[in-house]
C-alpha cells in the first residue's frame, strides 16, 4: 500500500474514532495486565464480565495471592483455559511481589518474563497502560493488514515488523486499537461488512463482499 493510501487509512479510522481504547475494562496497569493474560483465546466480553466479579474482592497481586489459587479459580471459571490462567495469574503476582515491588514493569523484557505474557501482551500492557507507541498483533489485526495490502505477512511477527515501518508515527499509538475495531466490527473473519467500510477503496481484498 502506498504511503499516501497508508495515511488516507488511518485520517479515515481516526475521524470514526478519534480516542480509541480497550474494550477490557481496567482502572490499573496490574488490573489490565490480569485481564489481557485472560483474554487470550476468550472474548473480552467474557473476561470483563469475570473481572468486574474479581477486581472488587481482589486487584492487586498481594489480594490476589491472599485469595489463593482455588478461589481465584471460582471468579475465572467462565474463562477458557481457566486452569492454566489462574496458574499463571498466581504465579505472576509472585514475581510483581517479590521481584518488582508490586508494580508492573514498563520494560519490555521484564514483563516477556512474567509467566502468560508474550510478545502480543506486553504490547498491549505498554501501549494501553504507559503510552508507548506498540502495537500488538492479535487476529484482528494479522487479517486487517493482510486483506487491506496494508502489512502483509505471514505470521504475527512480521506483520508486526512491518506495521512497525509502514504506520506513520502521528498514527503509531493508536494503531493497534484501531486496527483491532476496525476487524472485529467490520473486517469480520466470516463475512466482512465491505459496503460500509470506511476504507474500502483503499483495500486490495479482492473478494469484497458485495452490497
Amino acid at each position: 500500500m502506498k504511503r499516501a493510501d497508508v495515511v488516507e487509512l488511518f485520517t479515515r479510522l481516526r475521524e470514526l474514532n478519534p480516542r480509541p481504547t480497550t474494550e477490557l475494562d481496567y482502572t490499573t496497569p496490574f488490573e489490565l495486565l490480569v485481564a489481557v493474560v485472560l483474554s487470550a483465546q476468550a472474548t473480552d466480553v467474557g473476561v470483563n464480565k469475570a473481572t468486574r466479579r474479581l477486581y472488587p474482592v481482589a486487584n492487586t497481586p498481594e489480594a490476589i495471592l491472599a485469595l489463593g489459587e482455588d478461589k481465584l479459580k471460582t471468579f475465572i471459571s467462565t474463562i477458557g483455559l481457566f486452569n492454566a490462567k489462574a496458574k499463571n495469574v498466581m504465579a505472576l503476582c509472585r514475581i510483581l511481589v517479590e521481584q518488582h515491588g508490586s508494580e508492573v514493569p514498563r520494560e519490555r523484557a521484564a514483563l516477556e518474563a512474567l509467566p502468560g505474557v508474550g510478545r502480543k501482551t506486553a504490547n498491549v500492557v505498554l501501549n494501553t497502560a504507559f503510552g508507548e507507541p506498540t502495537i500488538a498483533v492479535d487476529t484482528h489485526i494479522f487479517r486487517v493488514a493482510n486483506r487491506t495490502g496494508l502489512a502483509p505477512g505471514k505470521d504475527v511477527r512480521a506483520v508486526e515488523d512491518k506495521l512497525e515501518k509502514v504506520v506513520p508515527a502521528e498514527f503509531k499509538l493508536d494503531a493497534h486499537h484501531w486496527l483491532i475495531l476496525h476487524g472485529r466490527y467490520v473486517c469480520k473473519a466470516r463475512k466482512p461488512d465491505c459496503p460500509n467500510c470506511v476504507i474500502r477503496d483503499l483495500c486490495r481484498f479482492k473478494d469484497k463482499t458485495p452490497a
